[in-house]
């Protein structure tokens, strides 16, 4: 029986603070956005030093944080938010699956984001951590990406409803934004997989094996990263039922029930896709195996016109001294004429069986 072998995370001490992940040359980046259906205000470059002078709690806040292994900043916004450290520690720790963690005055969510990587089958992995607390939305992320460029266009334009609610509202179009990256990386999959079908109908290469075998591994971890994600979502109705938390406005709660909904249909995707793989894997066997057939049938075929040619020479090959076909003078034109008939009659016969 196969064993099956559990990959343990990076083990971290829970009230030590130690960032796991790989973009560790990167400084720490702030920038707050403040806003509310009337005004709009955008602080770059922001220092933890600048939160009680910037923070409008009247309004809706956002705090963005790029880059995560400077521990000071780290440990500056979570004692100015009163956050507790074994949430610091999970922020850090990128080992970890996808969690939801309530309390009755904050709410904290942490996520991986993912995309395809540029002419390469691998997938590229962000951990992306959301904390909502006294009307403030913290995001934390490794390094600077475009996942949230248009949600700013959005708050700094006014563009839809986004200025007009609070940050449950936000963090609402923050993790629909990282779920789209779950379709585009499915959809860049998608693509590849079917260039494998149509490379396995026409070779037997080995390497298209390897590939499939790739794909199949990334479509399994895209799997495993979106299951905890759905998860996630769905327990937040029962916190709407328990009234366990009061982050999220009762208006709010159907926008996360939509991505839970959009969790579902990645599943199913991902189900269908992998069998399309299953498909392209059997047809690959297939072939090979064909293939072989119709080497073997060949090689059949010529032992098979042999046998009797052998029988023949091995006859004529005897050293018995008295063998009357040994005394005619055209006997070995007579013999190899027989041969060369026998040949000429076994490939008709095949031809007409249809065996070649």
């Amino acid at each position: 029986m196969r064993k099956i072998k559990y990959k343990k995370g990076r083990k971290t001490q829970p009230n030590l603070l130690e960032y796991t992940g790989s973009h560790k040359r990167l400084e720490s980046e702030m920038q707050l956005f403040v806003y509310d259906d009337l005004d709009f205000t955008e602080y770059q470059q922001i220092e933890p030093a600048d939160f009680k002078r910037c923070i409008d709690e009247s309004k809706t806040n956002w705090l963005n944080l790029h880059g995560l292994n400077e521990i000071p900043v780290i440990e500056a916004i979570g004692a100015f938010f009163k956050i507790d450290t074994f949430i610091l520690s999970d922020i850090l720790n990128t080992t970890r699956r996808t969690k939801l963690e309530e309390s009755a005055d904050s709410l904290f969510f942490n996520i991986k984001s993912i995309l395809p990587t540029e002419n390469s089958d691998n997938i590229s992995v962000e951990q992306i951590s959301f904390l909502i607390k006294n009307g403030v939305l913290i995001s934390f992320q490794e390094k600077r990406s475009d996942f949230f460029t248009h949600i700013r266009e959005r708050i700094r334009t006014h563009t839809g409803i986004i200025r007009t609610k609070k940050a449950d509202f936000l963090l609402y179009f923050l993790l629909d934004a990282i779920i789209e990256n779950f379709f585009v990386t499915i959809e860049n999959e998608e693509d590849k997989v079917e260039e494998l079908i149509v490379l396995s109908k026409e070779s037997t290469d080995p390497a298209i094996l390897i590939r499939i075998e790739k794909h199949r591994d990334n479509f399994n971890f895209l799997k495993r990263s979106i299951i905890p994600l759905r998860d996630s979502l769905y327990s937040i109705k029962t916190l709407r039922e328990d009234e366990l938390c009061n982050v999220i406005a009762t208006e709010s709660y159907v926008y996360f029930s939509r991505l839970h909904q959009k969790c579902v249909e990645l599943l199913e995707q991902i189900e269908s896709d992998m069998g399309m793989l299953e498909s392209a894997s059997n047809f690959f066997f297939s072939s090979q195996s064909h293939k072989m057939n119709e080497i073997m049938k060949t090689l059949t075929i010529v032992s098979a016109i042999f046998i009797p040619l052998t029988f023949i020479a091995g006859i004529y090959g005897m050293n018995f001294e008295h063998m009357p076909e040994l005394q005619y003078q055209n006997g070995y034109y007579i013999i190899v004429a027989i041969m060369f008939l026998i040949v000429i009659a076994m490939v008709l016969y095949f031809k007409k069986r249809k065996w070649f």
